[in-house]
């Protein structure tokens, strides 16, 4: 039977719902989930990724819950798996992120809808290769310093967008400092713009530690985000290369 009172608590999988036609059935989002805005104001927020209120999930009464493994604590997902159906994402890559859309859209009703958008979303990101990838450090927090690393979705989508990740051979979210930055002698420095909000006034502070490398606040979400959002990255990869020059 098709879901009728879905409870999403992981913020790319918010909008991927919205985007496939399920504005009713949607019920609950978390705090993080901030698109589309026009249509999460007016939803429950259920706490945070992480901070899951159980108890207001339990009053909703919802027939499917969607968690991802990366984004939510195990503990309070295997807590809700004891009363509701839920289906917990694993995504690290644009082939899962693609293989996640589509069987979200069958789980909800929408296999139709979920496979045009996910042949759209692999099309939109056949980029030109680049003969030699210039390496990125790509920053996600600060006061620590925080880089994305390898085994991460924002790992396979620097190489989706033709770049190459100058710490890709340490795992997932590793703190670094500024010596290893310098040692590392990157030859782009990515300020995301989530989860940390870097803005352009950090930019002085990376080229004061590492003059070498040129420094960009970069759009964090179309890195990523691996739902519907996925639209969106062609184009703006497109766009970052022709600023870069490459």
């Amino acid at each position: 039977m098709t879901p009728q009172r879905i409870i999403s608590v992981v913020p790319s999988q918010t909008e991927l719902l919205f985007d496939l036609g399920l504005d009713r059935e949607l019920i609950g989002i978390t705090k993080f989930c901030i698109h589309p805005a026009d249509k999460v104001k007016n939803k429950t927020r259920v706490g945070g990724t992480k901070t899951l209120n159980l108890e207001q999930i339990h009053a909703l009464r919802p027939d499917l819950i969607l968690a991802n493994k990366e984004e939510n604590t195990r503990e309070q997902i295997e807590a809700l798996q004891e009363h509701f159906p839920v289906h917990v994402t694993d995504v690290n890559t644009l082939p899962d992120a693609l293989a996640m859309i589509r069987t979200v859209g069958t789980l909800v009703g929408k296999a139709d809808e979920a496979d045009e958008m996910a042949q759209q979303i692999a099309t939109s990101l056949i980029l030109s290769p680049s003969s030699s990838p210039p390496s990125v450090a790509y920053f996600i927090w600060r006061k620590p310093y925080m880089v994305a690393a390898g085994d991460t979705f924002i790992d396979a989508m620097l190489a989706v967008a033709g770049f190459r990740n100058a710490f890709a051979g340490q795992s997932r979210y590793p703190e670094v400092t500024p010596d290893e930055l310098r040692d590392t002698r990157p030859d782009l420095i990515f300020l995301s713009s989530e989860p940390y909000p870097f803005a352009e006034k950090h930019l002085t502070e990376m080229a004061s530690i590492c003059p070498s490398a040129r420094a960009l606040v970069i759009d964090g979400e179309l890195f990523s985000w691996y739902g519907s959002r996925l639209l969106r990255a062609g184009d703006y990869f497109r766009n970052l290369r022709n600023e870069l020059s490459l």
